[in-house]
């Protein structure tokens, strides 16, 4: 599909065969939705019917889907540049020839002829298909009218070229037009490209989604392990997950223990601790345990189905201002062909002599000079300036809703992990019960080191790098006797002492009391502070804790404060904790928060906000946040996030800087005036043109408009939007 239109016509069509329920076309992926009755209509004559106006439909698993959309995007994009580059090189000559040179070199008109058929009939070829087919089932969008501008141009010209006499034996000259039909197909295949290099990384948040789901699955069927495509696992089999793969399937774990990393559903980066009985969900990333998981979510029933169709129907809901050009298409379109039909048919009937030839003229004015270059310019010309601009102060504009929408945002929704916060665990300090002495501390501190090298806990590696960098010249003691307690601690013999290092449970378990004042009053300050805790004991005596936290980024508090200043409230989201929520959202000054929150909702939220009112913007940087990011008014995804939650977003700050909203939004005002201009300009050029094209003067002046300064008016027109555009990439 190459515009809105062309999924408004598919969705049109489907829907009147018979036993189609529903048709739901999403122009933004390029999917279909489509509920039918299989006992009165296949998948396969859908797919004959579809093509009979140009389309096709990909059938297949969402893998397999996947997979071919991806070749054929690539395929199309390939295809696109190499027609705007022949098209773009000899268009050149010819516009010399035309425009610059007045026609005066020998053959000048031959030239033109044979340098244009390729720019036509290769690079444009798919204009007059296209039209072709639509008018065969009464439908026209935009390429109808490129069709016949360009196709009636060409004719005309080439008449003229063949067939000189016929005008010159009549007192007129035999102008030729063949630069109008080449800088009207160049123009628009730029755009085109433009809009489909876009529109292919749009829809890629639901490939990856899609790519989360091995595409291989061992099960264990008929008292024996067999590998089977995921597509083949039903409800109920026994599915085996080494080490370090993710989980193809949503289930309960019948046998084995190991850390699991949901952060894309909960966006929290430490691993979570599982065991038998404990759900697990399809796309997480198993630890270091191997797992036997009975199968009670599989294909469309995941977790992770449910969130791809959240975000593809939350991007199928948001509205198009790039698309306003293809919307208008219906009306647009065959109003410009009645009006050239019907100033040719005036002229013809009633206009001076020679009557043909003003009635052709007019008809080829008309079309011309009523082209769309420059409403179909108008958008992504801005939308290049506006990257341009955004990119050097490290702000990436994906489309042009978002650039509009941002600038009327009341309200930024923030995830906390990752975009409040840095996203990555570190050791904030340790606290010493009173009685170590301060000689002993650099050796207990070797000590814990040395037992959390062999620890499988995901806090070890954070504690790890955080002694590295504190001691001056760290020590690995040996180690003997260590023990792993999954989801506690772990127990272990160094230099003759045992030590115990985990959680308060850990402790209790060991029976190691935190008597020391100083342990006691420092627990209870961080019970309602963000972080986690480890805790090390030599035998029964606690020494100290570790504070380990997710440090919140520099300069966030006053990015609130000046949003806040410019009418932007500041509402937290989070997997996390009630009491770390608090915590963060205190430090950084934001006064509403929600904690332990899933993907939906958040999803929940952000519609509630807009039920309110509420122009929400929301920023994100995990799996987790795709759905809130595509379902916000204006989605801001940090580029230190995933892919996902990049794709997802219309915004992405490249550094995951937060202060750097504030720029995007004047960078939003400042782009989206200028779409509107374009757009402006462009429309009130059609009104005033049309008119003069049609011969409206010719009663007052007796000057009728010729098909070649309708030609350079056009070029004129899409000129002028492309220089308004280029003055964007100096505002700030």
């Amino acid at each position: 599909m190459t515009c809105a239109a062309c999924a408004n016509s598919l969705e049109t069509f489907l829907s009147e065969l018979d036993g189609v329920d529903s048709v739901k076309i999403n122009y933004a992926d390029q999917s279909a939705n489509i509920s039918f009755r299989k006992d009165l209509i296949s998948e396969d004559v859908l797919n004959d019917a579809a093509s009979k106006i140009g389309y096709g439909l990909i059938l297949g698993t969402a893998q397999k889907q996947v997979e071919q959309t991806e070749y054929i995007e690539e395929e199309r994009l390939n295809t696109l540049k190499k027609k705007l580059i022949i098209a773009l090189t000899l268009t050149t000559p010819i516009f010399v020839i035309s425009m610059i040179l007045n026609n005066s070199i020998a053959y000048a008109n031959e030239i033109s002829l044979v340098l244009s058929i390729p720019v036509l009939f290769y690079s444009g070829n798919e204009f007059f298909i296209n039209a072709y087919k639509r008018i065969r089932h009464g439908q026209m969008n935009m390429d109808t009218l490129v069709a016949l501008s360009t196709g009636i141009a060409f004719l005309y010209s080439l008449f003229n070229t063949v067939y000189p006499e016929f005008l010159i034996s009549r007192g007129l000259e035999p102008h030729v037009y063949f630069e109008s039909a080449v800088v009207i197909i160049s123009l628009i295949l730029l755009g085109r490209y433009l809009e489909e290099r876009a529109k292919s990384k749009t829809s890629s948040s639901i490939k990856n989604l899609i790519k989360l789901q091995p595409s291989v699955v061992t099960i264990f069927r008929n008292g024996e392990e067999t590998e089977v495509p995921v597509e083949e696992v039903i409800t109920g089999d026994l599915v085996i997950i080494k080490p370090g793969g993710r989980i193809p399937v949503d289930g309960k774990i019948k046998k084995g223990e190991t850390y699991v990393d949901e952060s894309m559903i909960t966006g929290e980066p430490i691993p979570v601790f599982k065991t038998k009985k404990d759900q697990v969900f399809t796309g997480t990333i198993n630890g270091n345990g191997t797992l036997r998981v009975l199968a009670t979510g599989v294909g469309n029933d995941t977790l992770l189905s449910q969130i791809i169709e959240m975000v593809r129907n939350a991007q199928a809901e948001k509205p198009k201002v790039q698309k306003i050009a293809d919307k208008i298409a219906s009306v647009f379109v065959p109003v410009v062909i009645l009006i050239a039909i019907f100033s040719a048919a005036i002229w013809y009937f009633v206009g001076p002599q020679p009557e043909l030839t003003h009635a052709v003229s007019v008809l080829v004015t008309v079309l011309i000079i009523a082209c769309p270059c420059a409403l179909g310019l108008a958008t992504p010309t801005a939308l290049m300036a506006g990257i341009g601009n955004g990119a050097e102060q490290g702000i990436l504009i994906r489309n042009a809703d978002s650039l509009e929408s941002l600038q009327k945002s009341n309200i930024l929704v923030l995830d906390k992990t990752g975009t409040i916060t840095e996203g990555k665990p570190r050791l904030k300090e340790i606290i010493w019960a009173g009685n170590v002495p301060e000689e002993d501390k650099v050796y207990y501190k070797n000590v814990f080191l040395s037992i959390e090298k062999e620890s499988e806990h995901p806090l070890g590696k954070a504690i790890i790098s955080g002694f590295l960098k504190d001691l001056k010249n760290p020590e690995v003691f040996e180690i003997e006797n260590s023990q792993n307690v999954p989801g506690k601690g772990m127990v272990a013999d160094c230099k003759g002492s045992k030590y115990v290092i985990g959680n308060l449970k850990m402790m209790d378990d060991h029976d190691a009391f935190t008597n020391d004042p100083i342990i006691k009053a420092k627990h209870i300050e961080y019970e309602r502070r963000a972080g986690t805790k480890v805790y090390m004991a030599k035998g029964q005596e606690v020494l100290c804790f570790a504070v380990i936290e997710d440090m919140v980024k520099p300069g966030v508090k006053e990015t609130i404060k000046q949003l806040r200043k410019e009418g932007i409230e500041a509402e937290m989201l989070t997997g996390d904790n009630e009491v770390t929520a608090k915590a963060v959202a205190r430090e950084v000054g934001i006064e509403h928060y929600k904690a332990n929150l899933l993907p939906s909702d958040k999803g929940k939220t952000i519609k509630e906000l807009q039920s309110r009112n509420f122009k929400v913007a929301m920023a994100g940087d995990g799996i987790n946040d795709a759905e809130a990011l595509a379902l916000a008014d204006t989605g801001i995804a940090m580029g230190t996030g995933t892919d996902i939650a990049i794709d997802s977003a219309g915004i992405i700050l490249m550094k995951g800087d937060l202060s750097k909203v504030l720029q995007a939004v004047k960078l939003s005002r400042n782009a989206s005036k200028t779409i509107k201009q374009n757009l402006f300009w462009a429309f009130i050029y059609n009104i005033i043109a049309i008119p003069i094209a049609a011969g409206v003067l010719y009663p007052f002046t007796g000057w009728l408009l010729s098909p070649m300064i309708a030609g350079a008016a056009m070029a004129f027109s899409s000129v002028s939007v492309v220089l308004n555009s280029l003055f964007l990439r100096n505002k700030r």
